[in-house]
């Protein structure tokens, strides 16, 4: 009887170590399948120029009901988030996290809330223009912890909702 135990859990064990989770990465790339082609690209080319732009800063991706966003952060906290790329099925917004106390000249940023503002995105270039290049540099400036000297941020998959809103802007629609 005690052997039988035995095999059980020993079973049970090499179960959980074959289903240990995907990696981050692949995680990451099958949220982003989620949504309508155009949409992917644009998520991988914001992704990327805001990577380059930050790299020091950890990603903490969220796969939520309404939205997915990978936010940059200066710590693994999320109140530490200095921007925000966030996508749902009609398109990609930079979304900075302090955005109502950041100066804002060239009235970019849309939004009325206490605290978030947005940009909407057309292409990744969007991020190059100069209005925008400077609500950058103004987030990170009034980051309450800076960003690290040197080294490279971790990808860090916060949260991911079971029930979502559709991803696609015709959901019986094909990749």
């Amino acid at each position: 009887m005690m052997k039988k135990a035995a095999r059980k859990a020993k079973k049970k064990t090499t179960a959980k170590k074959a289903d240990k989770p995907a990696s981050v990465s692949v995680q990451l790339e099958g949220f982003i399948a989620n949504f309508d082609a155009k949409v992917g690209m644009l998520i991988r080319a914001v992704r990327s120029a805001l990577r380059r732009r930050f790299p020091t800063a950890n990603e903490l991706v969220y796969d939520n009901y309404n939205f997915f966003v990978i936010g940059y952060c200066t710590t693994e906290r999320p109140s530490d988030c200095m921007v925000s790329l966030a996508a749902q099925a009609k398109g990609v917004v930079l979304s900075f996290y302090y955005g109502s106390t950041i100066p804002d000249p060239d009235k970019l940023l849309q939004g009325s809330g206490k605290q978030n503002r947005f940009i909407r995105l057309e292409s990744a270039a969007t991020l190059k223009a100069p209005g925008v290049e400077a609500l950058l540099k103004a987030a990170v400036a009034q980051a309450k912890t800076p960003l690290p000297a040197s080294g490279r941020g971790k990808t860090i998959i916060k949260s991911i909702s079971v029930k979502q809103r559709p991803r696609r802007s015709d959901p019986g629609g094909q990749p």
